[in-house]
């Protein structure tokens, strides 16, 4: 099959699934999702692995425009009445997923699933496993927002929580993945190149954002009346430019579409049309690409073996992330609406989680353990997709946010 007829029984597939999850009061990503699984090369065969290993393209492209949709959820009205808190409770409900999944996942991996000989050998897996829980795939959240036309103050915490949990994310698992290291005896802890590191990668991340955000401000000053059709052309070509600059110098390119998508939302004077323009034209085709592809890049034979663990780290992070929000929620004294449903729209993971995961496979001190906790995080992240839009819609049908 070339490579032009695969793109089009992908999208064609994702569609009409899509639209009979929706047909069964199911989120249609759920569908997008499912129909990937079934031209999985593991599972059916129709798509050929080769194909899917050419997908990183599509798949940056279509999250990158993601990413900065959720950036332009960042109002400075909207930060400057709940910034302080939206970020102690993404701390927060990151560092109850991380513990929690800590303890659970240590504690199988000593008493009832014992794989490794040496106990450090645990702790290390158990420390990067949990630095993997704290992440949230904001996609996921934002479509079903995006499907259902949820507003309200559970909607706009979720959207708000997810755009900082890959930050707080990629910070831990910066700093947990070298003590990990330290307990597997291949290196020793350099906090001061850890931390140039983790400057160098979100630092210029954010600057290439901004650059980017302020190029398009003054373009569109220049060039005013912009008809709808030219305005996509522009948002897709610098939004591409954002993520593939940063790519380019080894920065976090999701963490430079979310700042132009700020910086826009912000700065930009006709920015409530450049979203909207998104949200009608291309919100669809975005996420039909990107879950499909998502269904489709799922290693469903990696899983085997490890599933008792991948419902451990399932449930340890659940019990986090609703834990860390209903914490944070009674300290700020928010309302029981958000205490009690906010944690459902940040169950889902997929990207960013399989992506650090990835880097681990780069690394030597994780040569004999990489391929255990792949298992683990792609197993979770197949189940998470599934099941996490569906809470996300059933959190916001509570809330009273959707019909």
């Amino acid at each position: 099959m070339n490579v032009v007829l695969s793109v089009g029984v992908l999208i064609f597939t994702g569609y009409i699934l899509g639209e009979l999850a929706g047909k069964v009061k199911l989120p249609k990503i759920s569908g997008y999702i499912l129909a990937g699984i079934l031209l999985n090369p593991d599972l059916s065969g129709i798509m050929s692995s080769d194909f899917v290993d050419h997908t990183d393209p599509l798949l940056s492209i279509s999250l990158s425009f993601i990413t900065f949709s959720i950036g332009g959820s960042l109002s400075a009205q909207k930060l400057k009445a709940t910034g302080k808190t939206v970020f102690s409770l993404t701390l927060l409900e990151s560092l109850f997923a991380f513990a929690s999944t800590f303890i659970f996942i240590f504690l199988a991996l000593q008493f009832i699933i014992p794989r490794f000989e040496s106990v450090y050998i645990a702790l290390a897996v158990s420390l990067v496993l949990a630095s993997l829980a704290a992440p949230t795939d904001p996609s996921a959240t934002l479509a079903v927002i995006h499907e259902y036309q949820a507003k309200g103050e559970v909607s706009s915490t979720m959207l708000e929580i997810a755009a900082f949990d890959d930050l707080v994310g990629i910070v831990i698992y910066t700093l947990v993945t070298s003590f990990a290291t330290f307990f597997l005896g291949k290196n020793s802890l350099e906090f001061g190149d850890v931390m140039q590191e983790l400057g160098k990668g979100i630092g210029g991340a954010l600057l290439i954002g901004t650059l980017i955000g302020l190029l398009f401000n003054f373009v569109v000053k220049i060039f005013t009346k912009q008809p709808e059709g030219t305005l996509i052309v522009l948002t897709f070509g610098l939004v591409s430019l954002s993520y593939g600059i940063s790519e380019y110098l080894g920065f976090e390119s999701l963490l430079s579409t979310m700042a132009l998508g700020a910086v826009v939302a912000n700065l930009n004077p006709i920015a409530d049309k450049i979203f909207k323009l998104i949200e009608r034209y291309t919100d669809e085709l975005i996420f039909v690409v990107f879950f499909t592809l998502s269904g489709l890049h799922l290693q469903l034979s990696s899983i085997t073996g490890s599933f008792l663990l991948i419902v451990i780290y399932i449930v340890a992070r659940a019990i986090g992330k609703f834990g860390g929000i209903y914490t944070g929620g009674l300290f700020f004294n928010l309302s029981p609406n958000v205490k009690k449903y906010t944690g459902g729209g940040l169950l889902p993971q997929g990207g960013i989680v399989i992506g650090l995961a990835l880097l681990l496979t780069k690394q030597d001190g994780f040569k004999d353990t990489a391929s255990m906790i792949m298992g683990i995080v792609i197993g979770a992240a197949l189940i998470h997709e599934i099941i996490g839009p569906i809470a996300s819609r059933y959190s916001l049908k509570k809330a009273g946010e959707i019909e």
